[in-house]
């Protein structure tokens, strides 16, 4: 299954064509969609020629289809500790999990889900770092993803998007720039999109409130 689609950045467009794939085939599992990007689109001078950012986005077909969920002992785990979560929080939720090659996946859906997705996704980070800590142990292991109502791909497309303006303000002036503090989860992503368009970064402050700098790279 692919589906093309249009943003005013890369990351925003990466959401509309996830959004699209949602549509298309309800629950599926995020890790499987694979991004090609066709155009990182211009915004032109004063808003003038402006051109979209253009992405493909697929879903792997040996994806586990909806409505079929992993039965491993670890996802079987991740469950159960989800489930207990819900119930002791009074959540109107219900809990799926899959597993694919890199990772296990474990979507909350339902009606009441803002008290588990908490301010700018710090609840649930929290229960994500909470859940890998207990069925893993420092083990090796396959990370375990945790979402709730989309939560994760909206925010990805929101930090990309503040990864590229933030980008172009380092390359407009030629000074740092300071985002506004973050959790781990999604420092690492900031970090990884402005590494892949070609800006230096680096995290500083203390928990909670680190941040990452944004610079211009070494010449």
């Amino acid at each position: 299954m692919e589906v093309e689609a249009t943003g005013e950045t890369v990351g925003e467009a990466k959401w509309a064509a996830v959004r699209e794939l949602e549509r298309l085939a309800p629950g599926l599992d995020k890790a499987s969609v694979r991004f090609q990007v066709v155009s990182e689109g211009e915004r032109g001078l004063l808003g003038v020629g402006y051109t979209p950012a253009r992405v493909i986005a697929s879903l792997d077909e040996e994806a586990a289809p909806p409505g079929e969920e992993a039965a491993g002992p670890v996802a079987t785990r991740v469950r159960e500790i989800l489930e207990e979560v819900v119930a002791r929080l009074d959540l109107d939720a219900a809990v799926s999990v899959r597993e694919g090659d890199e990772a296990i996946t474990a979507t909350l859906t339902g009606g009441d889900l803002g008290r588990a997705i908490g301010r700018h996704g710090q609840t649930i980070d929290s229960l994500q770092y909470l859940v890998n800590a207990i069925v893993h142990r420092g083990d090796e292991h396959k990370p375990v993803i945790v979402d709730a109502a989309g939560y994760r791909a909206r925010r990805e497309a929101t930090l990309e998007t503040l990864a590229e303006r933030t980008a172009a303000r380092v390359r407009a002036s030629g000074e740092d720039v300071a985002l506004d503090p973050m959790t781990a989860v999604e420092r690492k992503i900031v970090h990884v999109h402005l590494k892949e368009l070609g800006l230096e970064t680096r995290s500083e402050g203390t928990e909670p409130n680190r941040y990452v700098v944004v610079s211009l790279p070494a010449e």
